[in-house]
């Protein structure tokens, strides 16, 4: 077996510490949020003196629940329809053959490299034409299609064996019952990967409910974590600033680890074969 060189020692090193250096902010948030307001104000030690869990009980006494409970709401619906609506197109664009199918692909390519600033404040004049101001419903409507999760599934169709799709058409199927029962078994990797960054860029965003919600009880978790640091910011307590931070990134969490597995085995697929 051929040792690894010393090139080969040093890209280790180089991302072994530069992952240690990426947890450095999550660490001193976990500590910062264990500190009591006196130990902030003193800032004398990194450590806490005890584990103090007294700024997750103040958090959670909030509003935070209500926050937490609408992003979740609005993350699993877009993450549910996004998924479906995503590779129905992807699919579309990949094996069907349709009049204007190329343009319509290029116009999609082009629609990525459109930043979404651009196009927010249309967006937001149509959900307000629309009577949709102020609901969890411009934010889900606004944000079930991604082209660029399309464009993963367009892909990824591309790859895909076209010999199974042959096989259970002669066996009687049609093109519908053909991608619900052979395509989307196998593409779980894919859908897996896309429900991931579906969610996180729901969960994440910050921009989109502070145009569309004004009221405090339809906060996202976002925009709720904002009015509270601003609110905490006087008194310097930020530990619970932190405890919130923290909480908010738990479901992002259990949801790589349970989709792990897909995530692992897309890639598997991309640098092999079928």
């Amino acid at each position: 077996m051929k040792k690894p060189g010393w090139s080969a020692a040093a890209v280790h090193a180089f991302l072994i510490a530069y992952s240690l250096l990426t947890l450095v902010p999550f660490v001193w948030a976990i500590l910062t949020s264990l500190k009591t307001t006196r130990e902030l104000a003193e800032a004398t030690q990194l450590l806490p003196v005890a584990f103090n869990l007294e700024a997750y009980r103040t958090i959670l006494a909030s509003d935070f629940k209500t926050w937490f409970f609408n992003s979740m709401f609005v993350a699993l619906v877009v993450t549910l329809l996004g998924v479906v609506s995503n590779s129905l197109a992807g699919y579309a664009l990949a094996r069907l053959r349709f009049k204007g199918s190329g343009p319509v692909f290029g116009l999609m390519l082009l629609m990525v490299m459109v930043p979404t600033q651009v196009t927010m404040i249309p967006a937001f004049l149509v959900v307000a034409n629309l009577g949709l101001a102020d609901t969890h419903s411009s934010l889900i409507l606004t944000s079930i299609v991604s082209i660029a999760s399309i464009f993963m599934m367009r892909q990824f169709f591309v790859s895909f064996p076209a010999e199974l799709e042959e096989a259970a058409r002669l066996d009687g199927c049609g093109t519908f019952e053909v991608f619900v029962r052979i395509v989307l078994p196998l593409a779980a990797p894919a859908l897996a990967t896309q429900a991931i960054f579906v969610f996180m860029s729901v969960w994440n965003e910050f921009m989109k409910p502070l145009l569309y919600i004004a009221s405090l009880d339809k906060y996202m978790l976002t925009q709720g974590l904002n009015a509270a640091a601003k609110q905490y910011e006087k008194s310097a307590a930020w530990n619970i600033t932190m405890a919130g931070s923290i909480i908010s990134v738990l479901p992002i969490l259990a949801l790589y680890i349970v989709l792990n597995k897909y995530f692992i085995r897309l890639s598997d697929r991309a640098g092999g074969s079928w």
